[in-house]
């Protein structure tokens, strides 16, 4: 489950993506089939720390005004409020949460996930979240190079538009991952 945190779904927030907030009950119903399944459930966040500013300096440096640069600092950097998963996605104890300092969750210098998923045997990645290009497609890619067998939950990420959001649909069904829905991924877990 990628990024889905009060900073993307808060009304006015400087990386707001509105549509966000409609996919959360198919997150919660996935979530619920893992547990039930014996699945692990995993809980990204898109994060920003001292460290990311120097080591992804391109991006802080060269793609944000200065206004923007300094919304999304306080927005993301760890601890801060938009910074938490929005206060309905649903979390147990059991689930595993990881702080994600770039795009893709498996890419260097994101995080662990990788090491972490290995070292409990995981070959298969559920993605849901948002932004459907942005971060969930980044995930899924990178996740489809490493091995990983992919679903790509169609109405379970969401982005700006449909537009985008259909183009990376199109761009994982004919490379990346398996492309399915909320009520296919819950049926086979349930098999």
């Amino acid at each position: 489950m990628i990024d889905m945190q009060a900073g993307f779904m808060t009304p006015g927030a400087p990386a707001e993506i509105a549509p966000a907030v409609e996919i959360i009950p198919n997150i919660n119903r996935i979530s619920a089939a893992c547990r039930q399944a014996g699945a692990l459930n995993v809980f990204v966040q898109n994060s920003i720390s001292e460290e990311s500013k120097q080591s992804w300096s391109n991006w802080f440096g060269s793609f944000w005004t200065t206004d923007k640069r300094e919304g999304m600092y306080s927005t993301f950097m760890v601890g801060q409020p938009g910074h938490a998963l929005h206060p309905d996605i649903l979390v147990e104890a059991s689930d595993m949460r990881i702080n994600k300092f770039r795009f893709g969750t498996f890419v260097e210098g994101s995080s662990d996930l990788h090491e972490r998923l290995r070292s409990r045997g995981v070959d298969t990645v559920i993605i849901t979240g948002c932004a459907t290009n942005i971060c969930c497609e980044s995930t899924a890619r990178d996740a489809m190079m490493l091995n990983y067998k992919v679903l790509f939950v169609s109405d379970g990420t969401a982005t700006h538009t449909d537009f985008e959001h259909n183009n990376t649909l199109n761009n994982m069904m004919l490379t990346f991952a398996d492309v399915l829905t909320t009520d296919d991924v819950i049926a086979l877990l349930g098999a």
